[in-house]
C-alpha cells in the first residue's frame, strides 16, 4: 500500500522534498509551540513564533503593541511561544515581589560592562542581593540628603547661572538637562578627583559623551544582540580584510553602543586605581568608586576584580544620566503646553512660598526641603506615571513550573509587566493619557490604590537602586526653576512632542500629530515681581 507513495518519493526532485521536509518541519515545530502554554488568550501568530514579536521590536512599537493586546485580550496575553504579558496587581507582586524566585532572563547580560556582570545585569537573585547589600547605604534617602545633597545643589544652581548666561544652550532641554544629569552622577560615582564631568561649565570634551545617546542606531545595534546575539557578536569582533568586507552589515559603526560613556568610565576608574592609598581612603565615603574598592580583592578575601569594579560603576553611570534627565524634561514640557499651565502656576506658587530657611547659602531650594513638597511630588509621579523613562517589559522566569492570575506557567517561560501597560489602566488612573498632577492630591482611597500600580521605579529586591538620588536631583532644579521662571513650549511647537530613547522604541505623547526626537525647545521667563 506505502509502495506507491514511496516510489512517487524517490521520483520527487531533491528541492521539492527539501521544500516538504522544512514545511513539515515548521508545522511540527508551529505545533509544539501552540502547545507549550495553554489556555493563555492572545493572537495565534505571537504564539507560533518568537519572530512576530521581534518584528515589533524592530518597528519600535513592541510596548505599544503589548498593551494594544491587553486592551483586546485582558491582562494576561500570550506575546510569543514561550512569553506572557501580565498587567494585574496580583502578578506583580507574585512576579517582582521580594522573595518571588523569579530571575531575570539573559535578556539582560547585553548590560555587562568590560565583560563583567552588574547589578543591573546580574541574573541571579542572589548574585544581585550580594553586590546591593555593599552600596545600600551609599543609596538610601539619609545618606544621599546627608552627603550628596550639596553637590547636587550645586549642579542645580550651575544650571541657573547657565540658564542666566546662556539662556540659547538650555532652551533645548533634552541637552541641557542630560549635561545636568551628567555632571551629578559622574560627581556621585567618581567625585572632583576621579571623572566627574563639567558639561554644564561648557566642556565640549564632556558635551560630546552624549552623542552615545543621540545616536539613533543604537535601537537597531539593540535589537541585534538581542534577536541575533551569535551573529552580532561574530560581526563585530571581525578584523583586517573581514572586518571590511561585512562593515555594511553591522547596524551601528564601530566603536558600537556607548562606546564613549563606556571609555570615560574605564579611564576614571584607572586613575583612581592608579592614586594614593590616602586618596582611596578619602573618597572611600563620598563617591560610589572609593566605596567599593573597600570590597576590592586587595583588601578582601574573594573580594571584587579591577573589571567588577570597573563594570559595576559603569553600568550606574549608563543608568544615571538618561533616567533623571528624561523625565525632567517631560516634567518641564508638559507644565509648558498651553493646556496645562493651570497646574505649573500652582506649583509656582507652592516653591514661592518655601521660606528663606528652606534655601542655601545660594538661594537654591535644599534636597531635602524640596523632597517635602506635596504638590511638586505629584508633578513628579505624574510625569513617571504618562512619561517613564524606562516604561518597557522587565521580563523575569522561574526555573519551575508555576501559577499566575489562574494560568499555568511552564518552566522558564519568560514572563513580564510594564510600567507603559500599568500606568495606562483607566479603572485606576480615570483618563490615563491626560496630564493631571491634581489627580495625586485627590480622593485618598483612590491615590493610596493608584500608588498600587505605580511602578515607575520596579519593586521588590530589583528596585531602582537609584530612587533617592533621582528624586534629590529632579526636585532640586524643578524648585528652582519655578521660583525664577515661568515656562512655555517654543511658539510653533505647540502640536509637537519631544522623544526619548529607550531601548528599540522611540517614546513620546502620542496625543500629539509631531514627534521630535531627542529635541525639546522652550522658553523660559523670567518671573515679574
Amino acid at each position: 500500500m506505502l509502495e506507491p507513495l514511496i516510489s512517487k518519493w524517490e521520483e520527487t526532485p531533491t528541492l521539492m522534498k527539501l521544500l516538504v521536509l522544512a514545511i513539515v518541519a515548521c508545522q511540527y515545530f508551529a505545533f509544539k509551540n501552540l502547545l507549550r502554554i495553554k489556555g493563555v488568550p492572545g493572537p495565534k501568530l505571537y504564539a507560533l513564533t518568537k519572530w512576530r514579536l521581534a518584528y515589533d521590536d524592530w518597528r519600535g512599537t513592541r510596548t505599544r503593541t503589548i498593551n494594544d493586546l491587553h486592551q483586546e485580550y485582558g491582562p494576561v496575553v500570550r506575546i510569543g511561544p514561550n512569553e506572557i504579558s501580565f498587567n494585574s496587581l496580583s502578578a506583580l507582586k507574585t512576579i517582582y515581589g521580594a522573595g518571588s524566585g523569579f530571575e531575570r532572563t539573559t535578556y539582560y547580560r547585553m548590560f555587562d560592562v568590560y565583560g563583567h556582570p552588574n547589578l543591573f545585569s546580574f541574573t541571579s537573585v542572589k548574585a544581585h542581593g550580594e553586590r546591593k547589600k555593599l552600596l545600600n547605604h551609599a543609596y538610601s534617602k539619609s545618606s544621599i540628603l546627608k552627603v550628596t545633597a550639596p553637590a547636587v545643589e550645586q549642579k542645580a544652581w550651575e544650571y541657573m547661572k547657565l540658564l542666566e548666561t546662556s539662556p540659547e544652550t538650555v532652551s533645548e532641554i533634552f541637552h541641557s538637562l542630560h549635561y545636568y544629569s551628567l555632571d551629578n552622577i559622574t560627581h556621585f560615582l567618581y567625585g572632583d578627583n576621579f571623572g566627574a564631568t563639567s558639561a554644564l561649565a561648557g566642556s565640549l570634551t564632556d558635551r560630546a559623551i552624549m552623542d552615545d545617546v543621540l545616536d539613533p542606531a543604537r535601537r537597531k545595534m539593540s535589537w541585534f544582540l538581542v534577536h541575533l546575539p551569535r551573529y552580532t557578536k561574530w560581526l563585530i569582533t571581525r578584523t583586517g580584510l573581514t572586518e571590511s568586507m561585512v562593515a555594511g552589515l553591522l547596524p551601528q559603526k564601530k566603536p558600537t553602543a556607548m562606546t564613549g560613556l563606556r571609555t570615560h568610565a574605564l579611564k576614571s576608574w584607572e586613575k583612581f586605581s592608579a592614586s594614593s592609598s590616602n586618596m582611596k581612603a578619602t573618597s572611600k565615603s563620598t563617591t560610589i568608586i572609593g566605596k567599593l574598592w573597600e570590597y576590592h580583592i586587595s583588601k578582601k578575601q574573594g573580594g571584587l576584580l579591577d573589571l567588577e569594579i570597573a563594570s559595576e560603576v559603569a553600568d550606574h553611570f549608563l543608568a544615571g544620566i538618561d533616567t533623571t534627565s528624561d523625565t525632567l524634561m517631560f516634567l518641564i514640557w508638559a507644565l509648558s503646553l498651553p493646556e496645562n499651565l493651570r497646574f505649573q502656576q500652582k506649583l509656582i506658587d507652592e516653591v514661592l512660598a518655601m521660606p528663606n530657611s528652606d534655601l542655601n547659602a545660594r538661594g537654591i531650594p535644599t534636597a531635602d526641603a524640596t523632597g517635602k513638597l506635596p504638590y511638586l511630588d505629584a508633578v513628579i509621579k505624574e510625569t513617571l506615571r504618562l512619561y517613564a523613562p524606562l516604561p518597557a517589559s522587565e521580563p523575569r522566569l522561574l526555573p519551575t513550573d508555576t501559577t499566575i492570575d489562574g494560568f499555568h506557567v511552564p518552566a522558564n517561560t519568560t514572563v513580564g509587566m510594564s510600567p507603559y501597560s500599568l500606568h495606562r489602566n483607566p479603572e485606576v488612573y480615570p483618563n490615563p493619557l491626560v496630564f493631571n498632577p491634581d489627580r495625586w492630591l485627590g480622593d485618598t482611597k483612590q491615590v493610596a490604590e493608584m500608588k498600587k500600580w505605580f511602578w515607575a521605579f520596579s519593586s521588590g529586591g530589583r528596585m531602582c537602586i537609584g530612587l533617592h538620588l533621582a528624586m534629590a536631583e529632579m526636585t532640586t532644579l524643578t524648585a528652582a526653576i519655578y521660583r525664577e521662571y515661568r515656562t512655555k513650549v517654543k511658539a510653533g511647537t505647540e502640536d509637537a512632542s519631544p522623544g526619548i530613547t529607550s531601548r528599540f522604541e522611540v517614546f513620546y505623547d502620542e496625543s500629539k500629530p509631531r514627534m521630535k526626537e531627542h529635541e525639546c525647545l522652550i522658553d523660559f521667563q523670567k518671573q515679574v515681581g
